[in-house]
């Protein structure tokens, strides 16, 4: 009994062994299985068509594009500099009160505003926040606040002088000095001005525009002008945020996108008399425009004299002919900060022909623009948002949202600009239709001609040699078109003149 006992343990312990072996090796098959079926899905899925709606959008981006094309111009550690010296002081007025309308579209009211807070730091008065122009062409019934962040402007420069949003009730009867600022005046001209309040407490400026001299300002005042400009006069909320929204979804068409300018609208061409392209019956309406608006003071104008000179702004086909030149692949997407093209699809169509990705901000977001349907500078205060953070702005003419654009792109680290040389491009633009020039010597010219013009460090300009009097002022670069040296500065390098 004993090994009959023993024996049928041993085979008892053989089959139970045995039972874990068959069970391991069937649980590894399956898992075997498991694997070779999720992979086989796996593997499916991947080959399997994308459908649209499943698609993450993606900004296009070619690989063999030429990068120079979208390249700014080396900073040499330029950097901001906005902060006022050790000798600044702010200015008091307490019972002294500047009143302003600031006259013009928005970027003439924005440079306008910002030299009126350095006006008002110079005569030691308190600013009252401007009113705006309502009865200009662009007909905008906007507030201040609707288009600027009021309280932040007034925060922002609380160490520079007091703003109030409107006079006290006691000073709004008291007579007013009406007085009309020479246009680019120095410090010393405003020192002489405060003799005004000597007989009165409010002195009222029935315009803003152009109001200080661009050069041989102390550094403080010209110091403030950007910190109003740049860091004060900030849009209002619903403006930042929409034109936040409509850069990101410019993002998300392409990598990066061109914001172009482009001033082919009616009351630029009627104003500038430029008709090269436009039939006879458009070139008659805009000679009635001009011709009824009474403001404009030159009625009669030579439009081909005008195109040779440099000071029509590009026609849409020459806008297309000028990028194609540069490199910019037609796949490039082109954002259009600017009103309605004087003969629509049919104009646009000649620059679409050349470059069909083409956008205006209708295109990216129209419900939430019905706010601004009407109110011009709101919908230009968008157009500047997004040309200021544009990979490469492009002006077709030179004009106050140019300047400003330029200006605020060169503050911000030299962002590229490129400026049209028009008066040069006409010669080479007539010599390519002539069948003068083939495709890559027009190309050739065009870079040639533009390779310093694309928002390269450099000091601001003068007036040309042999300008004497109030002459130079006018002529000389603009201060907000190139605030270098004063608001930007470099303690390394040395940049050309």
């Amino acid at each position: 009994m004993g090994n009959r006992g023993h024996t049928q343990y041993r085979t008892t312990r053989r089959t139970t062994n045995f039972s874990i072996t068959l069970y391991i090796f069937l649980l590894f098959v399956f898992s075997m299985f498991v694997f070779f079926y999720y992979t086989k899905d796996m593997a499916e899925d991947e080959r399997k068509p994308v459908l649209a709606s499943e698609k993450k959008e993606e900004p296009e981006f070619d690989e063999n594009e030429d990068n120079s094309v979208w390249e700014a111009s080396k900073s040499h550690g330029l950097h901001p500099c906005i902060k006022p010296t050790a000798k600044y002081k702010a200015a008091l007025g307490w019972n002294r009160y500047l009143t302003v309308k600031s006259n013009g579209g928005l970027n003439q009211m924005r440079t306008g505003i910002a030299d009126m807070v350095a006006v008002a730091h110079v005569m030691n008065a308190t600013l009252v926040i401007p009113q705006l122009d309502k009865r200009s062409f662009w007909q905008d019934s906007s507030t201040f606040s609707d288009i600027f962040d009021e309280n932040h402007f007034i925060k922002a420069l609380r160490g520079d002088l007091m703003i109030i949003k409107e006079l006290p009730k006691e000073i709004e009867s008291l007579p007013r000095a009406r007085k009309h600022f020479t246009s680019w005046s120095g410090v010393g001209y405003y020192e002489e001005m405060t003799q005004l309040w000597k007989e009165h407490q409010v002195i009222h400026v029935a315009k803003s525009d152009s109001r200080l001299a661009n050069n041989e300002l102390p550094l403080d005042i010209q110091r403030l002008r950007c910190r109003a400009l740049y860091s004060a006069l900030r849009f209002s909320p619903p403006i930042e945020r929409l034109g936040k929204k409509l850069v990101e979804q410019l993002r998300t068409r392409a990598k990066r996108y061109v914001a172009l300018h482009l001033r082919y609208e009616k009351d630029m061409l009627s104003f500038t008399g430029c008709t090269y392209g436009l039939t006879d019956a458009e070139a008659e309406e805009l000679r009635v425009m001009r011709e009824k608006t009474n403001h404009w003071k030159i009625k009669v104008i030579n439009s081909t004299e005008q195109r040779i000179g440099g000071f029509c702004p590009l026609t849409p086909k020459e806008v297309g002919l000028f990028l194609q030149a540069l490199g910019y692949p037609p796949s490039t997407l082109i954002y259009i900060a600017a009103g309605e093209i004087y003969g629509g699809n049919t104009r646009l169509s000649e620059l679409k022909s050349y470059f069909p990705n083409v956008v205006f901000k209708e295109m990216l977001a129209t419900p939430e623009l019905r706010e601004f349907a009407n109110h011009a500078s709101q919908a230009a205060a968008l157009d500047y948002l997004i040309s200021v953070e544009s990979d490469v702005f492009i002006p077709s003419h030179s004009g106050n949202m140019a300047r400003a654009v330029e200006g605020h792109r060169r503050f911000l680290g030299h962002r590229k600009t490129i400026t049209p040389d028009r008066k040069g491009l006409v010669e080479i633009f007539d010599q390519l239709e002539a069948g003068q020039l083939d495709g890559s010597s027009f190309s050739h010219l065009v870079r040639h001609l533009h390779k310093s013009r694309q928002g390269a460090p450099r000091k601001r300009a003068g007036a040309p040699l042999g300008v004497r009097g109030r002459a130079r002022s006018r002529l000389e670069e603009s201060f907000y078109q190139n605030p270098y040296p004063e608001c930007i500065c470099s303690s390394r390098t040395r940049v050309r003149k």
